[in-house]
């Protein structure tokens, strides 16, 4: 009930917070020349047992070493099926993942990576719940106006699966 709620809550704020506070002694760690944030637009599915939610979103990558980047989300939508007797409402998350790349430098066409992270996913009738978040990337060339498309599936709080459009550099991912 409340009291299960207000621990995940309490737990995902806490690891929120661990984050954040970690987010700047990585950086300094490895400085990057260009460490320019790039904004993203999304498009996502989430799929658990229950309910599959259709979520748009907008994000900002945020480099963290050459190699790895930090990624901030914002996301809203609907539930687009939901078992009989479960409300059918707004939904929403906030999620903070790092991925590792292993081409940071777009030498391939195709980049893969990998990360994990947090998210705090709010839907109706279940008020909010930390979810723990494991991911695989897949972003495309760079086009003439500076995106790249992407694609992303993991689990955290269900099956994710997403694409996104992202700015980004001709000479780094």
């Amino acid at each position: 009930g409340a009291v299960a709620r207000a621990r995940h809550v309490k737990r995902a704020r806490a690891l929120a917070s661990l984050v954040v506070m970690l987010l700047p002694s990585l950086a300094r760690g490895q400085q990057v020349e260009s460490a320019v944030v790039h904004a993203e637009l999304r498009a996502d599915a989430i799929i658990d047992q229950t309910r599959a939610a259709a979520q748009l979103g907008v994000g900002a990558q945020i480099p963290a070493g050459y190699y790895a980047r930090i990624a901030v989300v914002g996301a809203v939508g609907t539930d687009v099926s939901a078992r009989a007797g479960t409300d059918r409402g707004l939904n929403g998350r906030i999620d903070v993942l790092g991925r590792f790349l292993l081409d940071p430098f777009r030498q391939t066409r195709w980049g893969l990576s990998a990360g994990a992270g947090v998210s705090l996913r709010a839907q109706a009738g279940q008020g909010v719940r930390p979810y723990l978040v494991a991911l695989i990337d897949l972003e495309g060339p760079l086009s003439a106006r500076g995106v790249s498309p992407a694609l992303q599936v993991g689990l955290g709080g269900g099956v994710r699966v997403g694409v996104a459009l992202r700015r980004g550099e001709a000479r780094e991912r």
